[in-house]
């Protein structure tokens, strides 16, 4: 049945008992809690167990509410809290009472694990009702830590702060102590400070959060309803200062290449680097970093993309990890951003041309000389972020015959990005600006790269009514310039392609040396109060827009609306915990005024009773438009799609869980399709070890996969073919720890992706609805494959070649795996012994997935890299 059909029929479930559930989520107002504090006399020893005589002055806090699954209802079990504070530190004592203490999971997990009962304090110090300092421990001793913003909605877990904590068990249930250096957090210069205040609690095999003071769900904002901390007199500003040097031995492993020298089997480098944090005053740190290393970091998960378009990954880089959210500045849609880290210390641009007996040494990644960042958010509401990097030049090493000489491949680089914003309107509102610019040092070899990039943008936005309503905006200009080479190549770039053969508003200029765009959006609704939730909005990209030297920017040249209504089941039943439906629409043209997509969407999620959970989303696509599938022809016209997503999982709080995923998309006359299939398992068999496992397999055929443009006389084709695209991936994961301190992990991903072509064709009308009159299928007298390899077209069959094309067949293999030794020995100060395996290669595509995988991995010797690498922080 089509999607389209369906969406009236589950459309129904939207209204069910709404009007009924909505009188009684009437407007609830929760008085604010407030806890005294009081100055310590003694000192605790910190070891989990509140026996000691320091804790008995201050006053016990507690009577807590539930959040999930049954808001407003007293928990299982309570919860108690006393805080006291000196010169120097927070000193936290916790206890969580649990009738039932052999059942409390004491999950063991390296820091940030965030796993079993654990109880989070949550430190508003700014007092700003936006910003917190998340401190987290589980009742196995393990700590975490997040940085939280924006009112809630972001949890940066990279934060990384020294602090101690310990937890222990006893027969009335848990107890922890927390002892926060001063330096750690952020507040004013008041001689009474009043801080925001809550206490989270998980009983995690009830999958129960309490909270001490109240947020009804109906409420918005999370921050800004914590209770307050009183009692904080003559705290004085700390200064911090940290320098954590560090050293890496690396041994590379790998199989010779015949006679080339930079490939002789393996390597060996030592490297020492620097890294530094002091506080510039109490709220603003600037954050150091010389030569820095991120041997230990994860390897991007395998990917590939037949679109052209370039792959966006997450940023796993500690540096560039921590405070990341105050430099973010998205403005469009996805993962558009004016800042994109990932572009810093990037792999070189640049390429060599290697004549015979010749033989290259590349690097593989741009090396970052020195880098520093100031952050932070001051008490009257500056949020403030300063990044400055440099970035070396990088040379490839030739060698002719004993003979060598370098290339340029990357010139010297200058990054720079400011970002500020304000918050006023008793924190209800903030304005904010960004700036960027990238800088390079050019040489007549890389005149293809441009010299130099600017973006600036504004953002704002308005909340009222309680934070249920809000609207927001923001605004980015770039501005680029280079040579004329460099400026003609950005502008028949995929992301811009001026050279489009039938668009009118943009053409290839090969006289200009700047490009100057505009990006932006705009959009608000209503976010709390209630069980509807709703918002709109439109963004745009303007043709000229260019990002991508320090940002990341997909496609410009696309005008962008959307609209959004949800609606919420927050009151548990007999059968479900929380359930929710969401009706999407959008639609999209470009600055032409073409009208290119239109886009429906019913999605819907529901926490059964049992904590089991499904996932479902049912997608119409009536008109699909694409400025970009033919690369610089003609807009593309894909036929009409119906697409369904359907996830289910176990409860997650169990030894064993699962979850599950099926994707199915299909169109009109079967022009493409997609069938996914995602499985995947966590088991802890006990409390020091875990594993995880998912694979994922896809089916991608597509009758009209773009292959390559040929000339035919004065008429340029464009060609097409049948793919039969097939893509198996992995994922294991195993974490072993001896203690919150001293834990091994490993990762291990293989990942193919195999495509095999036939039935090759080309453009006729390449917005024809039917499929058969937007293209022209060749017959057996007009195509045949060549003893090489290429395929060879007589289009007018009279016997001679017309033009002809390669062989677009492939099967990508890649194995990444990472075998992680980590040991905090100190607070803040680590051993890291890495071993790391891989291989990424071509095989032959008439093999099967499995046989292309042991063809490239387990018949092949891999790379390994072993390193050891030691961190000291002085504090």
């Amino acid at each position: 049945m089509r999607v389209r059909k369906l969406l009236p029929f589950l459309g129904l479930f939207l209204f069910k008992n709404t009007f009924s559930q909505e009188s009684e989520n009437s407007t609830i107002v929760v008085p604010k809690k407030i806890y005294n504090t009081k100055k310590m006399i003694t000192l605790p020893k910190i070891d989990g167990v509140i026996t000691d005589k320091a804790w008995d002055h201050l006053d016990w806090g507690g009577n807590f509410t539930q959040k999930v699954p049954d808001e407003g209802k007293a928990p299982t079990y309570d919860t108690k809290f006393k805080i006291g504070y000196d010169e120097k530190y927070l000193y936290v004592a916790l206890k969580a009472f649990d009738e039932e203490p052999e059942k409390i999971e004491e999950r063991l997990s390296r820091r940030d694990g965030f796993a079993g009962d654990r109880i989070n304090v949550i430190i508003d110090s700014y007092h700003d009702k936006r910003t917190a300092f998340v401190f987290t421990v589980t009742a196995a001793g393990v700590k975490g830590e997040e940085l939280a913003t924006q009112n809630g909605q972001n949890w940066d877990a990279s934060w990384n702060p020294i602090w101690y904590t310990d937890a222990k068990v006893d027969d009335e249930g848990w107890t922890a102590e927390m002892k926060i250096p001063l330096t750690q957090l952020r507040f004013g210069n008041s001689e009474e400070q009043i801080w925001g205040l809550n206490i989270n609690r998980m009983l995690f095999r009830k999958q129960e959060r309490s909270l001490w003071q109240r947020i009804p769900n109906e409420v918005s904002g999370f921050i800004s309803e914590a209770g307050e901390l009183h009692g904080l007199k003559g705290l004085k500003s700390q200064k911090q200062l940290e320098i954590q040097p560090f050293t890496v031995f690396q041994y590379d492993t790998y199989e010779k290449e015949g006679s080339n020298p930079f490939r002789d089997g393996s390597d060996f480098s030592v490297n020492a680097g620097l890294d530094a944090k002091i506080g510039i005053t109490n709220d603003l740190t600037l954050d150091l970093t010389v030569n820095p290393d991120f041997g230990q970091v994860e390897a991007d998960p395998g990917a590939i993309a037949l679109d052209g378009f370039q792959i966006f990954f997450n940023e796993q880089r500690p540096f560039f990890v921590e405070n990341k959210n105050i430099f973010d500045f998205r403005f469009a849609n996805g993962p558009d951003n004016v800042f994109y880290s990932r572009r810093i210390g990037r792999a070189p641009q640049g390429s060599v041309s290697l004549a015979d007996n010749e033989f290259a040494d590349v690097p593989i990644n741009t090396t970052i000389l020195g880098a520093a960042k100031f952050s932070g958010k001051t008490k009257d509401g500056w949020s403030i972020g300063i990044l400055e990097t440099v970035t070396s030049n990088e040379y490839a090493e030739i060698e002719n015959n004993g003979n060598r000489r370098e290339e340029l491949v990357e010139p010297l680089t200058n990054y720079f990005v400011a970002r500020v914003q304000k918050d006023f309107n008793e924190r209800n509102s903030y304005i904010g600006g960004i700036f960027t610019s990238t800088n390079r040092n050019l040489t007549d070899d890389l005149s293809f790269l441009r010299k130099n990039a600017y973006t600036g943008g504004l953002d704002f936005r308005h909340e009222w009514h309680n934070r249920d309503y809000y609207i927001q905006s923001n605004f980015v200009a770039s501005h680029v310039t280079g040579s004329k080479e460099a400026i003609q190549a950005t502008q028949e770039s995929l992301t811009h392609l001026f050279q489009r053969v039938d668009a009118s508003h943009v053409e290839v200029d090969p006289n200009r040396t700047s490009l100057t765009g505009t990006g932006g959006r705009v959009f608000g609704g209503k976010r709390g109060g209630g069980n509807w939730r709703y918002w709109a909005g439109v963004n745009w990209r303007s043709p000229e827009l260019e990002l991508n030297d320090v940002g990341f920017l997909r496609q410009a040249d696309e005008i962008r609306q959307f609209a959004n209504i949800r609606y919420l089941w927050q009151v548990p039943t007999k059968i479900y915990r929380d359930a929710n439906v969401r009706v999407r629409q959008l639609s999209s043209f470009d600055f032409e005024g073409n009208y290119n997509r239109m886009e429906y969407s019913l999605e819907g999620n529901i926490n059964w009773i049992n904590n089991w959970w499904t996932e479902l989303e049912l997608v119409h696509k009536p008109r699909i438009f694409l400025n970009t599938f033919l690369r610089g022809g003609p807009r593309w016209r894909y036929s009409e799609e119906n697409y369904m997503v359907l996830f289910f999982g176990s409860d997650q709080s169990r030894k064993f869980n699962f979850r599950a995923g099926y994707i199915q998309s299909g169109t009109e006359q079967n022009n493409f399709s997609l069938t996914r299939y995602v499985l995947g398992f966590n088991y802890q068999p006990f409390d020091s070890f875990s594993a995880s496992l998912t694979t994922e397999f896809s089916k991608n055929p597509n009758k009209t996969q773009y292959v390559g443009e040929a000339d035919y006389g004065s008429v340029k084709r464009y060609l097409l073919g049948n793919i039969d695209q097939k893509t198996w991936s992995t994922t294991l994961r195993l974490n072993y720890s001896f203690n919150p301190n001293l834990s091994i992990q490993y990762y291990g991903q293989p990942f193919i992706s195999r495509g095999r072509y036939n039935n090759f064709n080309y453009v006729n009308n390449s917005i024809a609805k039917d499929l058969n009159e937007r293209v022209t299928w060749y017959d057996d007298n007009q195509i045949q494959q060549s003893p090489g390899g290429d395929y060879l077209v007589d289009e007018d069959r009279n016997g001679v070649v017309d033009y002809q094309f390669s062989d677009p067949n492939f099967s990508f293999v890649q194995f990444r795996s990472n075998l992680v030794a980590r040991w905090e020995y100190i607070p803040g100060s680590e051993l890291f012994l890495v071993w790391a395996q891989g291989t990424t290669g071509n095989v032959d595509s008439d093999r099967s997935l499995l046989g292309g995988l042991n063809n490239q991995i387990l018949d092949n010797t891999l790379e390994n890299t072993f390193l050891i690498k030691a961190t000291y922080r002085f504090l």
